[in-house]
């Protein structure tokens, strides 16, 4: 049976949802997106996650619909294709304003696509043994608090990792760790943990602000402040968290050993803390 999708207010199988060859998506990544975390059929946070939606485009200059239409498009991908567990993505762009320019249409009739697909869940055994990561300079742009269409650096940074045996990629911006390929990065340092501070040069995850704020609610220590590759190495831990990924141990990284080569106790009470607010949050 064909996937359903939602476009333009249809929820159409997805072999028939067709957009034009002039959607400024297509020509200029000129688009916003959300990727949204159902558990047993019901969503997890996902009014932070089209908060932060309506943030981006307000950012980049780019008329959304309403929050009520948006929910309606990921709820209803999510019921019609009978998924309890699923990750569904949601884009809004321009739209096809005519022929291509790079100055703004006066009018946008933006483009908005949902589709509900199985949660990649991250292989047990990464949990139990960790993972491997690789550091790689950042070289994107400086508004990565845009949850933007435009993803060819972050794409080609997940590929690097895969390709040196590494699950994740790591960004280094003059020397400090800012993110991962599609991850935020923690690293315990001294028993506290430190994770780059909100602004340009990260994407703040929902699944960050929940890990922040259950150190704050625990009394664990954190501070937002970056961290120097060196210091990453030193690290007793490290680990990434993401709406998909949830919480991930990274064990090497650039081939190096971090701690004691396997998942630390921060990130695993990070993690069962996780799944507790998840249960008690789910909408």
């Amino acid at each position: 049976m064909s996937e359903i999708v939602y476009l333009n207010g249809d929820f159409i199988p997805e072999e028939q949802a067709l957009v034009s060859v002039e959607d400024r998506g297509m020509l200029f990544a000129d688009g916003v997106y959300e990727v949204a975390r159902a558990y047993g059929g019901r969503f997890f946070l996902l009014d932070q996650h089209l908060e932060r939606m309506q943030e981006s485009a307000r950012l980049v200059r780019l008329p959304l619909p309403s929050a009520a239409e948006l929910r309606a498009a990921m709820q209803g991908v999510l019921q019609r294709n009978r998924m309890a567990d699923a990750s569904v993505y949601l884009s809004v762009t321009r739209g096809h304003a005519g022929p291509r320019s790079h100055v703004l249409p006066t009018e946008a009739h933006p483009t908005v696509f949902a589709a509900a697909r199985p949660t990649p869940v991250p292989d047990p055994r990464s949990i139990q043994e960790g993972a491997a990561a690789i550091s790689v300079p950042d070289r994107r742009w400086h508004m990565c608090h845009v949850k933007s269409i435009g993803l060819l650096l972050n794409t080609l940074a997940k590929q690097a990792a895969v390709e040196a045996g590494a699950q994740e990629a790591l960004f280094v911006r003059d020397g400090v760790l800012t993110e991962g390929s599609a991850t935020n990065a923690f690293v315990v340092l001294n028993g506290q943990i430190w994770t780059h501070p909100s602004g340009p040069h990260i994407l703040s995850g929902i699944t960050r602000d929940v890990l922040i704020e259950i150190c704050q609610r625990d009394g664990i220590p954190l501070r937002q402040e970056g961290v120097l590759l060196s210091q990453l190495y030193a690290a007793q831990e490290v680990f990434v968290s993401g709406t998909n990924t949830e919480v991930l141990p990274i064990v090497r990284v650039d081939g190096r050993t971090i701690g004691e080569g396997r998942p630390g106790a921060v990130a695993r009470r990070l993690l069962d803390a996780l799944h507790r607010y998840v249960a008690t949050s789910i909408q």
